[in-house]
């Protein structure tokens, strides 16, 4: 009987949660949005010399972000040094970079981005002329976890 009348007060009680939550959309409440970073690297395989456009398309919903504070960190395969660079607000929400590299191999790019009280760090690999040996699988697809959350120390690199 105990469990019964536990049932019964637990299911009324997630119902007049879902109630009072249908009545905050009648309200207009409008559902959370994220930050969206649409990376992209042309061409992803370029020539020693030759110029490289890299681009951050920020979004918040169909918002196009004009305001975002975007810095992409860029380095060639199992190099030390990375190479940051602060980038403006070109046009309807593109943030763009346009760099030649004289080394060939296969590079990295992180771009940074911060918008609405929010942090969003995608990333792209590339490659110059020939490439080089790849970071390992988990980096080159996937960030670390401590990058994903954006806890990495500028001073690291």
């Amino acid at each position: 009987m105990k469990k019964f009348l536990f049932i019964l007060v637990f299911l009324l009680g997630v119902g007049f949660m879902a109630a009072c939550s249908d009545k905050d959309k009648d309200k207009g409440e409008a559902e959370p949005q994220f930050i969206d970073v649409k990376l992209t690297v042309h061409p992803e395989k370029g020539e020693a010399g030759e110029p490289v456009t890299i681009e951050a398309k920020v979004t918040y919903g169909d918002e196009e972000v004009k305001d975002a504070d975007v810095q992409f960190e860029i380095w060639r395969a199992h190099d030390e040094h990375h190479e940051k660079v602060k980038i403006e607000h070109a046009e309807k929400g593109i943030y763009r970079l346009e760099k030649s590299f004289e080394q060939e191999g296969t590079y990295y790019v992180v771009s940074h981005v911060t918008a609405k009280e929010m942090h969003n760090m995608p990333k792209k690999e590339f490659v110059i002329g020939e490439a080089s040996e790849p970071e390992d699988a988990s980096s080159s697809s996937h960030m670390n976890m401590d990058e994903e959350h954006g806890d990495h120390n500028d001073n690291e690199h």
